[in-house]
């Protein structure tokens, strides 16, 4: 019997359920923690990451949960963050990741892999626009504090 090579085929689709003019803009850090806040359950049991894709217009495509981890930390994968940005056709990102210690202060590791994805996106022209760190009570933007 002869064996067959098989190969998977990959497919693309982005589908937007929202106009362009409905779209919400973000003109601010406050903008993204009052939008982000709310659609956020478990702000304060476990460490994760968000991404809110922009077009020019920092107008929101969409946002896309990055990860979710444990209680002080969690595992963010660059090439999965561009897969989805590519795919969402994405012209700016926020990185947003809640500390359910209500701590603010970034660790080395929110600085080091803030800057990782700065870089990788300007190799795809996907703009990092800010991160923040976001608690039940308050946020931090690496923006308004000049670490990006």
């Amino acid at each position: 019997m002869e064996s067959k090579n098989i190969i998977s085929e990959i497919t693309i689709n982005y589908s937007p359920k929202v106009k362009n003019v409905d779209r919400t803009k973000i003109a601010s850090s406050q903008n993204v923690y009052d939008l982000i806040k709310s659609d956020w359950p478990e702000l304060n049991i476990r460490e994760s990451m968000k991404v809110l894709f922009l077009n020019r217009a920092n107008k929101v495509l969409g946002i896309y949960e990055l990860s979710r981890g444990g209680i002080s930390g969690t595992v963010v994968d660059v090439r999965l963050l561009f897969a989805a940005a590519l795919k969402a056709l994405c012209s700016g990102i926020i990185l947003i990741h809640n500390h359910p210690s209500g701590n603010l202060k970034p660790s080395e590791a929110d600085i080091r892999i803030t800057n990782k994805i700065k870089d990788g996106g300007k190799l795809l022209d996907i703009t990092l626009l800010d991160h923040l760190i976001i608690t039940e009570d308050n946020y931090l933007s690496f923006c308004d504090e000049n670490i990006i």
